[in-house]
């Protein structure tokens, strides 16, 4: 790994005295950052984690994994970042293959069964994008008779029909680039699931798409790590208040998807916040 700025240094060196001091297990997060960090984030997901063709990772999420990364002692030639598809990210964090997970993680009663969350550290609503020249579609209870995208396996289209609106149709791809290309080519009207996902595709294709309407969900994405690693957990939290406190959540947010169109949110309370 390189050399981190002495504050970063600094930093990580009171995290590891904390950690100590509580008596935590060997084991831990902050233990194995020595080692280096394996980091699971989305390939997919303009905005929030996107592997560019050049194979550098970009997006929201990458920023703030690179950001706990570094309070942690980790400078980016320290991480390996591995791909975390919604199905597998619980698998990847209880099997050891990743040290922890950002990747447009939602916090559940569900999840936390299997894994930790620390967090969370961005809020979000399920939205919907359409095409930018479409004026007929203002929100979720003007879909009957659309044709409305969401990937397979997820509940947010289902939440459209059962809530707004009983005649959209409802149509299914692997991943959501697949849907916005299906909207794009007119083959849908609508695609919807967390705005935040949305919002980077508006992001980089703001002359061809857009959202409409409010949010009409909650989510709150947390940092997913192992179920019984309390002092790892502490000490990512610490890490996400510094990041909010020093302006750098913010200026990641507006770096990534101040272009969407969407409202950007404050940063959701912190734990030690």
């Amino acid at each position: 790994m390189g050399a981190l700025p002495l504050t970063k240094a600094l930093h990580a060196v009171a995290v590891l005295a904390l950690v100590a001091a509580c008596g935590a297990p060997d084991d831990t997060l902050v233990t194995r950052a020595g080692d280096g960090l394996t980091i699971g984030i989305r390939f997919d997901q303009p905005g929030l984690g996107l592997r560019r063709a050049d194979g550098r990772h970009v997006g929201f999420d990458v920023d703030v994994a690179r950001y706990v990364a570094a309070e942690l002692g980790v400078d980016e030639e320290g991480i390996t970042w591995r791909e975390a598809r919604p199905a597998d990210r619980e698998a990847l964090i209880e099997d050891g293959s990743v040290d922890f997970v950002v990747a447009s993680y939602s916090i559940t009663d569900e999840r936390r069964k299997r894994v930790a969350f620390a967090g969370p550290y961005f809020e979000t609503g399920q939205g919907l994008l359409v095409r930018f020249t479409d004026t007929g579609i203002t929100g979720p209870d003007a879909l009957d008779g659309r044709g409305l995208c969401s990937v397979k396996g997820s509940t947010s289209a289902q939440k459209v029909r059962d809530g707004f609106a009983r005649g959209v149709r409802l149509v299914e791809y692997g991943d959501y680039a697949a849907c916005v290309t299906a909207l794009l080519v007119g083959k849908v009207d609508a695609v919807t699931t967390d705005e935040a996902i949305l919002a980077g595709y508006v992001a980089a294709n703001p002359e061809l798409l857009k959202l409409v309407g409010e949010p009409f969900s909650t989510e709150r994405y947390g940092i997913g790590l192992a179920k019984d690693d309390t002092a790892g957990r502490a000490a990512v939290d610490a890490a996400l208040e510094e990041m909010v406190r020093s302006g750098e959540w913010r200026a990641a947010l507006e770096r990534n998807l101040g272009g969407s169109g969407m409202d950007l949110p404050e940063a959701p309370h912190l734990p030690g916040g």
